[in-house]
């Protein structure tokens, strides 16, 4: 692990938080209603999850692009998990918005919008061969896919696998 500026992790935080902060405007129908019963502990790890994983990729130049190798297959499959989550927004976003286009699969992956950038974020990590953000992403990806997990089934959306 080298500490140093990562221009690849600074990438992915932009392409996770620019939908995300498009989507304060174009949240699902009803959505407020599961908002204030989310598990106490799962919003911790999220919360948890989602500021180690934001200083972590920022802060270590193993994420950057380096000479091609087999090594760098995880590097490409990440960013293409990354590519799939801003497709998700576009179909999300010129969707009715409802909970069910929110929680939706996209291309077979159930709730897609939490679970696409956790996969990429745990794959980036294998790629810089950096333990600590393949922890944050785990714990992230426990609270926010719970969490995800649990609205779906909450507002009686079924699973579309």
């Amino acid at each position: 692990m080298h500490f140093g500026f990562s221009y690849v992790g600074l990438i992915y935080l932009a392409m996770l938080m620019l939908p995300n902060m498009l989507w304060t405007r174009h949240r699902p129908k009803d959505y407020e209603k599961y908002m204030g019963k989310e598990n106490r502990i799962l919003v911790i790890l999220e919360r948890a999850g989602e500021a180690l994983v934001s200083c972590l990729v920022l802060l270590f130049s193993d994420f950057n692009l380096r000479p091609w190798s087999g090594w760098c297959l995880w590097l490409v499959v990440s960013f293409a998990l990354m590519v799939c989550y801003e497709l998700y927004w576009v179909r999300y976003f010129t969707s009715e918005k409802t909970m069910a286009d929110f929680y939706s699969s996209f291309l077979g992956v159930p709730v897609a919008g939490a679970t696409l950038p956790v996969a990429a974020f745990f794959l980036l990590g294998i790629y810089g061969r950096n333990p600590a953000l393949i922890a944050a992403v785990t714990v992230l990806g426990i609270g926010h896919i719970g969490i995800h997990l649990a609205h779906r089934k909450e507002s009686g959306i079924r699973s579309d696998l």
